[in-house]
């Protein structure tokens, strides 16, 4: 394993806002901090774009009533263009009171929001609460006077759209999974796999699960050392891996990449299957280079290749 200095930073493209913040104060002494929030995504593997009309966001001063930003007309962002460790601004250098706020929300339009499917139909998508109260992100973070703070809201698709039966508010529903971190406490980690050399192996080996058709795989990320890789069922009460990575074919060789970005630092188990995962039921999957990274922030942390030993 090896690292490589990289330094994240938040995208400069400013956001058309209207700033109509509340009469509270998030500081007791009337200082005042910049604050810069990003977006980035976690992939999904069926669908091919996931758009969403974003009207504002709003914060919580832990002590004061809500700061509103509304933007002059609604921004639409496909969060599937949002991986990788790519990020969309929603908002830039807003000055606001400092001091520890408590809650964000993000505001969308209900109608404009759709979702475009592997099979090439564009779909409604239902997102419960989107315009009245919005997508509630809880869990505090602070605002330092006199400085710039920086934070990304991981919006993990994978885990947020489900197919819900019967369709009564649309075709797709979103239950979003949010994940605040400050810019400067995260690092990437990348990898490359050999996906050649392991669906060879399995079909070789009767007592092996061969790759799913027209599947190449993904790298499923989890916190801590030593875990036992699972499949990702949202619906599931306790673990589920953190965050599910598609691998993508190089340009040329053998080999496929992945980068999960934007994570905390700290330990990690890293495993991948080749064996597709339906989010809202459980899979037996069987897991092939599983191992353990350390992630550090402002770097990014290289694991082994994943091959199949035969």
């Amino acid at each position: 394993m090896n690292r490589s200095t990289q330094i994240f930073a938040v995208s400069t493209l400013a956001a058309a806002l209207a700033a109509c913040g509340g009469s509270g104060d998030g500081s007791s002494n009337g200082a005042t901090g910049n604050v810069s929030v990003g977006l980035t995504d976690a992939p999904i593997d069926s669908l091919t774009a996931v758009d969403i009309a974003f009207t504002g966001i709003r914060l919580k001063p832990r002590d004061g009533d809500w700061i509103d930003f509304n933007y002059d007309e609604a921004r639409f962002i496909n969060l599937l263009e949002l991986q990788g460790g790519i990020t969309e601004p929603l908002l830039t250098d807003e000055e606001v009171p400092a001091g520890t706020y408590e809650e964000i929300r993000l505001i969308i339009d209900n109608e404009l929001s759709s979702v475009s499917a592997t099979d090439g139909g564009t779909y409604s998508l239902a997102v419960p609460s989107g315009e009245q109260s919005g997508l509630k992100l809880k869990g505090d973070f602070e605002v330092t006077a006199d400085e710039s703070t920086s934070y990304t809201i991981d919006f993990d698709v994978r885990k947020s759209i489900v197919n819900p039966p019967g369709k009564a508010l649309g075709d797709y529903m979103l239950k979003p999974v949010l994940r605040l971190v400050a810019n400067e406490n995260v690092g990437n980690l990348e990898g490359k796999v050999d996906y050649a050399q392991i669906s060879s192996v399995r079909l070789s080996d009767a007592s092996l699960a061969n790759c799913s058709d027209g599947y190449e795989g993904s790298v499923y990320i989890y916190e801590g050392a030593g875990v036992e890789p699972v499949d990702l069922n949202v619906d599931r009460e306790g673990l589920n891996p953190l965050m599910v990575v598609p691998v993508a074919a190089q340009e040329t060789g053998n080999l496929y990449d992945w980068i999960a970005a934007f994570l905390e630092e700290g330990a990690y188990t890293v495993s991948y299957s080749c064996q597709s995962d339906n989010n809202v039921s459980d899979e037996t999957l069987e897991f092939d280079g599983t191992q353990n990274v350390e992630v550090f922030a402002g770097e990014t942390t290289t694991a082994e290749l994943i091959t199949l030993q035969p």
